[in-house]
């Protein structure tokens, strides 16, 4: 998939899970960086069916799919790439652990911001501003 300009789209959707202001991170194995967790869509799969599936993939849990609100859409440059990042809030059942896929989950605040990609730190930007990420 491509932009306007001629730079790669990476097209990605992710799931806002906030905790006593602080949100859920993710570090996949072998990567030194934390995301939030979500991932890339395959195929011609919907926002929501990505969303549910990733977040099986990586938490161990199963997102419950009337729960599901849109919470906005960011857009970030990297080298050669424009990242976008659908956030989607959502209740879950089950428990929440790293899989196979997932080296460790965090807990971050918003000075945990520079911890995170620059799509997931416009997110955390918004988080604060609306309150619900502590900044410590």
């Amino acid at each position: 998939m491509w932009t306007e300009r001629g730079q790669q789209l990476i097209d990605t959707v992710a799931w806002v899970h906030i905790v006593e202001g602080q949100i859920l991170c993710a570090r996949p194995r072998g990567k030194d960086v934390f995301y939030i967790p979500g991932g890339k869509r395959e195929g011609d799969e919907t926002d929501l069916e990505t969303l549910v599936r990733e977040i099986l993939e990586e938490l161990t849990v199963e997102l419950v799919q009337g729960s599901v609100k849109h919470v906005g859409t960011y857009e970030a440059l990297i080298p050669d790439a424009v990242v976008r990042m659908a956030c989607y809030t959502a209740e879950y059942s089950g428990t929440i652990q790293a899989s196979s896929e997932i080296d460790e989950i965090a807990w971050f605040t918003y000075a945990d911001r520079p911890r995170v990609p620059p799509v997931d730190q416009l997110l955390f930007d918004d988080l604060l501003a609306d309150e619900l990420l502590a900044p410590r």
